[in-house]
């Protein structure tokens, strides 16, 4: 069945900033919005019945803790489904970058319980799967300034796939093996 994403195509080069193609490269298929809803269903997967001190691990000193990583996932996402929602609208005006480091640094992750976590990348994937659902054809490939790049609706909504699945994958290999 063709949906309107798997209509709209993969971004291509020049609908984003050269330092997204990593994220972009990850994400396999032409169907956006089913990888989304997948990828909701992995995490749970990967997380779901973990002890609270799973939620502590870091990989290394001074690497971000698991539940840290789950935050800035959810941080970062929300802030591409922003972008995705003004470009979407057609609002020219350049949005500013994120120090995710920063973000990080003053969000209190640690003190929230792991499943409380989780259940925020839960809602919030559903929002990002209610936005982009709703967003009409052109709104896919209208472009926009973010962090001094141009960049399009539907590159942010591979961005934010891509992104995930890095942080699922460094959860698997490096904290959670």
């Amino acid at each position: 069945m063709t949906t309107l994403a798997t209509a709209i195509g993969r971004p291509e080069k020049g609908e984003y900033a050269s330092f997204y193609e990593n994220y972009i490269s990850e994400v396999q298929g032409n169907d956006i919005l089913a990888t989304l809803d997948e990828q909701r269903r992995q995490m749970l997967l990967l997380l779901s019945g973990r002890q609270e001190s799973d939620g502590d691990i870091r990989y290394a000193p001074g690497k971000w803790s698991v539940k840290e990583v789950l935050g800035h996932v959810c941080d970062a996402e929300r802030i591409m489904c922003y972008r995705a929602l003004r470009i979407a609208r057609d609002d020219s005006t350049p949005l500013p970058g994120f120090d995710e480091n920063n973000y990080v640094a003053n969000a209190p992750f640690a003190q929230h319980p792991l499943p409380d976590l989780i259940e925020d990348f839960i809602a919030v994937r559903r929002a990002t799967l209610s936005l982009f659902r709703n967003f009409d054809e052109p709104a896919w490939t209208r472009r926009g300034v973010a962090n001094n790049n141009e960049v399009t609706v539907r590159a942010l909504a591979y961005i934010i796939a891509g992104h995930e699945l890095h942080h699922q994958r460094m959860l698997e290999e490096k904290y959670l093996k």
